[in-house]
């Protein structure tokens, strides 16, 4: 098993955030990574901090959509190591699922606008690559449940998922 590039290793949050009718609220990202493509809500945490994954998750969210969430708002349903990422860094994200809607586009700010989609549109709207393959199809089996995985990621190979840990709730909407 090769270690891979020595790249600088970064560890960010992604917060999957609904209305009342289920559909997802998106940020159509202005800066990189993901320029110009549509992701969840979040950001890197502040390691010099001490900040906690459910800390950035809080934070994040409030900064960029202006809800006010708390810890026991979340569900941690994912962990992913991406190895390569773009051939830039390395990730390790956490993925958390809000319980708690968000009614209302919340206002533009410095990284995108927000828009709201029904699952069904998110593979026809601007994601990047690698969510399609390494994001949502974990959001549609997990985000009840629990996985950890890494992903290889690096620059002009396919992507490959490994998988390390899961759990599936049994009751999945």
């Amino acid at each position: 098993m090769s270690a891979g590039p020595a790249l600088p290793f970064k560890i960010s949050v992604l917060v999957f955030m609904h209305d009342d009718a289920g559909r997802l609220l998106l940020i159509q990202r202005t800066k990189a990574p993901n320029l110009g493509c549509w992701s969840p809500p979040g950001g890197k945490l502040e390691t010099a901090t001490g900040e906690s994954p459910f800390e950035c998750a809080v934070r994040e969210v409030a900064e960029e959509t202006g809800a006010t969430i708390t810890a026991s708002d979340l569900h941690l349903f994912g962990m992913i190591s991406e190895k390569g990422y773009e051939g830039q860094s390395h990730w390790l994200m956490f993925l958390f699922d809000c319980r708690k809607p968000v009614n209302g586009v919340p206002p533009t700010i410095d990284e995108g606008h927000f828009g709201f989609f029904a699952r069904e549109e998110i593979s026809k709207i601007q994601i990047p690559a690698s969510d399609l393959t390494l994001i949502w199809p974990v959001w549609d089996e997990h985000r009840r449940g629990f996985i950890a995985y890494r992903a290889e990621c690096h620059p002009g190979q396919p992507f490959r998922m490994i998988v390390e840990e899961t759990q599936r709730h049994p009751n999945l909407d």
